[in-house]
Order: structure tokens, then C-alpha cells, then sequence
């Protein structure tokens, strides 16, 4: 499958909306390749492009004071746009670091508004995305505060078992707020 075929298959899918917008959207994006390792996002940066991961794995987190603590992975084809920074033009407190080779569609932010002013069909697109982040967010706080960390690494076994496959295991303890031997010593339980 083409990378424009994942991008239009995510619309087709997520987003329903003018089959004749949606092709001149997905062949709008641009592709850009990123190395392990490398920073796509930074605290302090106003978020100007949509980016679409194609392929690759990239970590979410924040850091201040030396201090990391992850907050999501990416594996599947998805935005990865802080769309709070993007939407109302103010600098992300994210970071978003590949973990591995990444490949991704990117709009600029220009092109976008311009796009959803032709067709209107931005704006239901930002309104969804919305909608899923403030919904997700609830539940990930909620679940991080009410379950052990046993608890979660359960949870990621059933609903994200591609994270144990593709993420190291230290990134997997921050993300449950605990130490990788805590992490170790939880997986020889299970």
C-alpha cells in the first residue's frame, strides 16, 4: 500500500467527508523522512504543519529540569500534529522524538487553511480530532490515576501489544510513571 493510500484509507475511515476534497487534500501532503533519534517537535515551537505518520514508531513526552516522562507512542498510521499549538497558534509544550526511521505526510499549516476554506471540510476535521483528543486524554488520565501500574501495563498488553513488540522497555516505565525495574519485576508476575 502507497503512502497515499494509507493517508486517503485513514479518511476514508476516520474522516467521511467530499470524496473529491479528499483526493486533492492527500495529494496536497508531502512526504518527509526523519532518522532515529531525531527531534520533530520541541517545547516552546508553534506547531505549523499536519503530520500524518506513514511508517515508524515516534515518542511523545515532556521534559523539564533532565526529567522525561512519556506520555504516548505512535505505531499506526495516525496524526501525530499537537493540534492544541496547531489550532490556536501557540508554542507546544510536547516533544516528539523517532525512535525509529520515520516517514511522514506533511501540509503546511498555510495550505491547510487554505484547503478547509475551499471546501469547508477542514473545520469538521478539527472539530473530530478534538473531540478524540479530549475523550482520550480523560481516559488516560483517569486510568493513570485509578490503576496500579500493573494495572496499565495489563491495559497496553491487551489494547497496544505492538508497543511491548517495538518500544524499549525504559520508555515503556516512563510512560507508567515507574522505574524499569519496577517494569521488570511486573513482567516476571505476569
Amino acid at each position: 500500500m502507497t503512502e497515499t493510500d494509507r493517508l486517503s484509507l485513514f479518511f476514508s475511515n476516520e474522516f467521511p467527508f467530499n470524496k473529491e476534497g479528499l483526493e486533492e487534500f492527500v495529494h496536497t501532503f508531502v512526504i518527509k523522512s526523519y532518522k532515529k533519534g531525531e527531534i520533530i517537535l520541541e517545547n516552546g515551537n508553534t506547531e505549523n504543519e499536519l503530520r500524518f505518520l506513514d511508517q515508524g514508531i515516534i515518542r511523545e513526552f515532556y521534559a523539564t529540569n533532565g526529567r522525561e516522562k512519556n506520555i504516548n507512542f505512535y505505531t499506526n498510521a495516525s496524526f501525530i500534529t499537537d493540534f492544541s499549538s496547531f489550532t490556536h497558534a501557540t508554542p507546544s509544550k510536547k516533544y516528539q522524538e523517532c525512535l525509529t526511521d520515520v516517514h511522514l505526510r506533511v501540509l503546511s499549516k498555510e495550505k491547510f487553511v487554505t484547503f478547509t476554506n475551499q471546501y469547508n471540510c477542514g473545520k469538521l476535521f478539527i472539530e473530530t480530532i478534538f473531540q478524540r483528543i479530549v475523550v482520550n486524554k480523560e481516559t488516560e488520565e483517569f486510568n493513570h490515576f485509578v490503576n496500579t501500574a500493573e494495572e496499565l501495563y495489563l491495559d497496553i498488553m491487551k489494547n497496544k501489544p505492538d508497543w511491548l513488540l517495538q518500544i524499549p522497555q525504559y520508555h515503556i516505565a516512563s510512560y507508567l510513571g515507574i522505574t524499569p525495574e519496577t517494569l521488570s519485576r511486573i513482567r516476571k508476575r505476569i
